[in-house]
């Protein structure tokens, strides 16, 4: 059975309107969530709104507040809020394309599947997808919905298209001050040759289906051997090994992928070959004794 829409409506672009279905692209039943219990009688607490000076307050008796500074709050009644909702809308008004390397993966929120909503709006669905697809451009608009102003992009997706919630640029925080204590030196050849190696024997299609939620599925474990009687498992917990020598643990983790290769990719023997080259580029750095001291070391083993 088709799912459910949660949402219709129209995607506007110019004098051109196509009906459309919006569908929840991301399942959150499965995740397992937990009650809180009162510990003895394992009955469900229920929270209470208290006033330090007042104690319990019902619900009508509250407003919001936004704190200028501790203790000092501006109120705001939702009589006011109320006014300034939006009307929700049932267009989706595309106001500029852009190329697909443009949108900043910072941005992204919340993907969502959208597809024609009846079969004579499908014509002109599809000639939209098309047009996307091969122009390698994104779609962006805005639409209103829950009362909120929300910014989205629209791109292919199969025989259907994808439309995505886009953050605001100013919900992202910037990166500068979290990298300013960072080293502006370049790094070690040797190493970063090493390192490139490595990256290029791990490299591989992406398979999504190959990541799973290991914790979901340790607790969900869990859960079902207490209702059947038995002790949940200790998950193994991976203890990471303390980094001594990074030219000497880059060398190994090349060396260990090189004996796992399959059928196709390059044999050890190209891994032993840049070792080797590297120890010339390291050895011919003039006054740089502990380059040369790690090349030689690698090239020996």
């Amino acid at each position: 059975m088709k799912p459910r829409a949660i949402w219709t409506g129209y995607i506007k672009i110019s004098l051109v309107t196509i009906p459309v279905r919006l569908y929840g692209a991301v399942n959150e039943s499965d995740k397992i969530s937990f009650n809180q219990l009162h510990k003895n009688c394992h009955q469900r607490l229920r929270q209470q709104l208290v006033c330090p000076i007042h104690g319990k307050v019902e619900r009508e008796d509250i407003v919001k507040g936004y704190e200028l500074e501790k203790d000092r709050f501006v109120v705001v009644e939702a009589s006011e809020l109320e006014t300034l909702k939006l009307e929700t809308t049932r267009g989706i008004e595309v106001s500029q394309f852009i190329s697909q390397g443009e949108l900043d993966p910072f941005l992204l929120d919340s993907p969502y599947y959208l597809g024609p909503d009846c079969p004579m709006s499908e014509e002109a669905f599809v000639v939209f997808r098309e047009a996307l697809r091969r122009s390698g451009t994104v779609g962006l608009g805005r639409v209103v919905m829950a009362g909120r102003e929300r910014l989205v992009a629209l791109t292919p997706l199969g025989k259907g298209m994808l439309l995505t919630a886009l953050r605001y640029p100013a919900e992202i925080r910037p990166a500068d001050r979290y990298f300013e204590e960072i080293s502006a030196a370049q790094p070690n050849e040797a190493q970063l040759r090493l390192a490139q190696q490595l990256i290029e024997n791990q490299t591989a299609a992406f398979d999504p289906a190959a990541f799973t939620d290991r914790y979901q599925a340790a607790l969900l474990d869990t859960i079902k051997g207490k209702l059947n009687g038995s002790q949940p498992i200790k998950v193994p917990q991976a203890e990471a090994n303390q980094i001594v020598d990074l030219a000497e643990a880059l060398e190994e983790s090349v060396a260990a992928i090189a004996k796992t290769q399959t059928n196709g990719h390059k044999p050890f023997a190209r891994v032993r070959e840049i070792v080797n080259h590297l120890w010339f580029r390291a050895a011919s750095v003039p006054g740089d004794r502990n380059n040369e001291q790690q090349a030689r070391k690698i090239s020996s083993e």
